[in-house]
């Protein structure tokens, strides 16, 4: 793993706040928060820069403190299947430290991120000894689970139009803003990452995004997130 830039540490008093707005946090005493905020190791990476490998995954817990990282599985190939995106203020690696097994996954940055890492030991030691935390990670598990599900059930559509419809209203489930044009999916996704997402080539997905387009379903900005019209919720029931 590339060996990343320390954090500076004058930005430590945001990043208590949102260290106490996740819900894992804010069921330690505070004695245990201190604990755990001193032994946080704080990295920052670079866009497109591996956060960690499968390999890797059994060591650490990590949150997002600011950018965005996407989950991927690696093809053979060298193609990425996108499996999940975690944004700021998202935890994510606890499973591997559950049950000491390595994650079939790469971490990559898909903008400039800061990443906060927790040691096994720290994990195993405060968090698993804490009753609440417990059912915080219960909760957690749980989620991860039923957006697994969601991807899978998207990704078996026989069409590829279906895959993509699919695929964007669960995006904008977890990443969506909503305004008086209909959901704004606050992701800046390139087609080859939205087609790793949905299982179909790069070509399809700007293919098919154009058809979308020209339906007035789907609206690409500027910045490249993609506004869901009120045409396209609408159309989801027949998914």
């Amino acid at each position: 793993m590339s060996t990343p830039a320390e954090i500076d540490k004058t930005a430590e008093p945001l990043h208590s706040r949102l260290l106490r707005s996740i819900p894992l946090f804010a069921c330690l005493d505070p004695g245990e928060f201190h604990e755990v905020q001193r032994k946080i190791q704080e990295k920052r990476f670079h866009k497109n820069q591996v956060v960690l490998l499968e390999e890797e995954t059994t060591s650490f817990m990590y949150i997002v403190y600011s950018g965005k990282v996407r989950v991927v599985h690696l093809g053979s190939d060298g193609s990425e299947r996108i499996l999940a995106v975690h944004k700021r203020g998202d935890v994510f690696g606890e499973m591997a430290l559950l049950d000491a097994k390595t994650a079939p996954a790469t971490v990559i940055a898909m903008e400039d991120a800061e990443i906060a890492l927790i040691t096994k030991d720290t994990f195993l030691t405060i968090f698993m000894k804490n009753e609440k935390v417990l059912h915080q990670l219960v909760a957690i598990l749980c989620r991860r689970l039923r957006e697994a599900q969601l991807v899978l059930k998207a990704i078996t559509l026989p069409d590829a139009e279906q895959r993509l419809r699919s695929i964007l209203n669960h995006l904008s489930l977890l990443h969506g803003v909503k305004d008086d044009r209909g959901v704004v999916i606050a992701l800046r996704l390139t087609h080859k990452e939205l087609a790793g997402y949905t299982s179909v080539s790069r070509e399809t997905v700007t293919r098919l995004l154009h058809r979308l387009t020209e339906e007035g379903d789907v609206e690409m900005l500027e910045n490249r997130t993609i506004l869901l019209k009120r045409g396209f919720m609408e159309k989801l029931q027949f998914l």
